[in-house]
């Protein structure tokens, strides 16, 4: 019986398994399909990209299908072939990077070995293998050695690679090869063209830019800064009942640009072997990118560590909360709007004059904090009770003051890029300040009117006094 019931388990199990198999490999089918699209649809350019790679692999072939080019190349033209695998890449800045690399280091790699090819010659046929096996070592060592250092690996490590298969093959076959020159050049003029239809197919056929692609990226990084910014307000200090809370996109966008560092790297790199295109000059200041990004890396740390404040169970003070609230609203909302204008500057490569009032406007929301923190009273509240909204408004601070050093280096990039100047349509928004000074009523003693002496202090004006006539006198205090 214990048999018979396993024999039926086991059956039953293999049945199962093929009555599901058409159902399953129909469901494999429908989400590789699915991917597919998803991935056509998130960047269209990578079906244009598979197009182009197909375009170039076809026209290489033709060194294998056309009788007179085969003739000329024979074997050596499959160089060709394997030229536009390695070098065509995404980017036009990739492909250039690559294809350079690769015909100078096959080019320096293939002389340095027929001249020690010929200085190993002079040995004999006992010492040349010796000689071109010290040359092949010191070479090879030397090569690899170099590719630690960090400007060489950013931009020549794929030619050092290349320079040292080219040179080992070179040597080490010319030992015992007749035809080697033939050979060699048979192989160095299948790399060229290979290497330059990868280079005029991606130039002219749809090029994707890696340039542009960091100008947009640096520009898109600085607008989910601004748009958590404006997300945390709505969290932190006017969410309500009857009010919806933002999207939780707009509180987690920031953390993408926490790890952009190493995508606008490579990306900079790629664009400095890239020629002038559109807006873009051929000795564009791609190094500028790298330092508005390095901020914006910087502003989105702090909004880390704010934004573990936005899920705290602390009660804070609220006496304390309504004093600083609205100064930290302004310097969140004034820091949002300047960095949206910086990415929309950035975007069109225009001169934006609306950003210096709103920087201004934040300095002002400091300057309203510091005063409302040093004319509060702590005696009666916890302090527990304060530190959470405290510690908030100082990372706002830095926040503000950070948006100021992603201006400057916005505003260095427009001078070394030369964007459009733009006059603003409207006069830009005069930072609104509460003026603090005293009113007080003079009698006049020979006249039947009051006089009033108004007296205004402002950090940024000189006292005036004003004198007006009064028909109802009365002692008024503006503190």
């Amino acid at each position: 019986m214990g048999m018979e019931s396993g024999t039926q388990v086991k059956e039953g199990g293999w049945w199962s398994c093929l009555k599901n198999l058409p159902h399953k490999s129909k469901s494999n089918v429908m989400s590789f399909a699915e991917d597919i699209k998803k991935i056509g649809k998130d960047d269209p350019r990578r079906i244009t990209h598979s197009l182009k790679v197909g375009l170039a692999l076809t026209l290489v072939s033709l060194v294998y299908y056309w009788r007179p080019l085969y003739d000329g190349f024979g074997v050596a033209g499959m160089w060709a072939v394997l030229t536009v695998v390695v070098v065509f890449e995404f980017t036009v800045g990739a492909t250039l990077s690559k294809g350079i690399n690769r015909g100078c280091a096959t080019l320096v790699a293939g002389a340095l070995g027929f001249g020690s090819q010929h200085l190993a010659n002079l040995f004999g046929e006992k010492g040349e293998p010796v000689v071109l096996g010290a040359l092949v070592f010191i070479l090879a060592a030397g090569s690899t050695f170099s590719r630690f250092f960090p400007k060489i690996k950013a931009r020549y490590d794929y030619g050092m690679v290349i320079f040292i298969l080219t040179f080992s093959l070179v040597a080490v076959s010319g030992y015992k090869m007749e035809n080697l020159f033939e050979l060699a050049h048979q192989r160095f003029s299948t790399i060229i063209i290979g290497g330059a239809t990868c280079m005029v197919i991606s130039l002219f056929v749809c090029p994707v830019w890696a340039g542009e692609d960091l100008h947009k990226l640096v520009a898109s990084n600085i607008e989910k800064l601004a748009t958590y910014l404006e997300g945390f307000e709505g969290e932190y200090f006017q969410y309500s009942d009857d009010k919806a809370k933002p999207e939780k996109s707009k509180l987690e966008g920031y953390k993408s640009v926490l790890n952009s560092k190493a995508t606008e790297e490579s990306l900079a790199n790629l664009a400095r072997w890239e020629p002038g295109h559109g807006r873009f000059r051929f000795r564009h200041p791609w190094k500028q990118y790298l330092k508005i990004g390095a901020l914006s890396r910087k502003c989105a740390y702090k909004m880390e560590a704010l934004n573990g404040y936005l899920s705290s169970e602390i009660q804070v003070s609220l006496e304390f909360n309504r004093k600083v609230q609205e100064s930290c609203m302004k310097m969140t909302s004034e820091s949002s709007i300047a960095l949206k204008a910086l990415s929309l500057s950035i975007k069109t490569m225009k001169e934006l004059s609306e950003v210096k009032p709103h920087l201004e406007n934040s300095k002002i929301a400091i300057e309203d904090f510091e005063i409302a923190v040093q004319t509060a009273s702590l005696e009666d509240i916890d302090v527990l009770a304060i530190v959470p909204i405290a510690t908030v408004a100082s990372i706002l601070v830095e926040i503000t003051k950070t948006v100021e050093e992603i201006y400057e280096a916005v505003s260095e990039l427009s001078n070394l890029s030369h964007f459009d100047k733009v006059e603003p349509n409207v006069s830009p928004e005069k930072p609104n300040r509460l003026h603090r000074g005293v009113i007080n009523p003079v009698a006049d003693s020979g006249s039947a009117d009051h006089i009033e002496i108004i007296t205004i202090q402002d950090s940024n004006t000189t006292v005036k006094e004003v004198a007006a006539p009064k028909s109802n006198p009365e002692d008024v205090s503006c503190k």
